[in-house]
């Protein structure tokens, strides 16, 4: 016998020794249930409406187009061409409960800033200003910082997703 079969015997059978059948069943079953409701925790909150962190900074571009520099990390439309601003919804709408976050270099300070993007939800899409960029988006599995889920789910109002902002929550060190 090699040296790995004696020792994972060696182990196997002292925990046989230690452990009883339903402690090891009842354990992996908590290990699995734990790993199975770790991806419904809230993820992060959306900071409330107004100006944004260290308000005074240049903020170059225009919210409407793609190209603006808080929209590094957005997917879906913009909620300043659908009625709403760049952070806060159109009128009808409510942002969802849960946001997912970019980090977005400012030319006009030379900062990078941390930005959350919230969908707004409760009545069908917008359909304008579609904008779908992925700079440093993660996958599927990290949910704070993918930009592919409808962050709708969890809404008082309806999973109907209409179009998304970008509020800036802090300044990235």
């Amino acid at each position: 016998m090699n040296r790995i079969d004696a020792m994972v015997e060696s182990v196997a059978r002292d925990m046989a020794r230690r452990v009883s059948r339903r402690r090891l069943l009842g354990s992996l079953g908590a290990l699995l249930f734990g790993a199975a409701t770790l991806p419904l925790l809230p993820v992060a909150r959306g900071a409330p409406a107004g100006t944004p962190a260290g308000g005074t900074a240049a903020d170059p571009g225009d919210p409407k187009t793609c190209e603006y520099w808080r929209h590094c990390a957005i997917d879906g439309f913009l909620c300043s061409c659908c009625g709403g601003s760049i952070h806060s919804c159109p009128p009808g709408t409510e942002p969802s409960a849960i946001t997912w976050v970019g980090t977005c270099h400012n030319p006009g300070d030379g900062r990078d800033y941390i930005v959350s993007y919230n969908d707004c939800c409760g009545k069908a899409s917008c359909g304008r200003c579609l904008c779908n960029r992925n700079e440093n988006d993660k996958p599927l599995y990290m949910p704070f910082a993918a930009n592919d889920y409808n962050w709708c789910a969890g809404s008082q109002v309806g999973i109907a997703y209409n179009c998304s902002t970008s509020r800036i929550v802090g300044v990235s060190k």
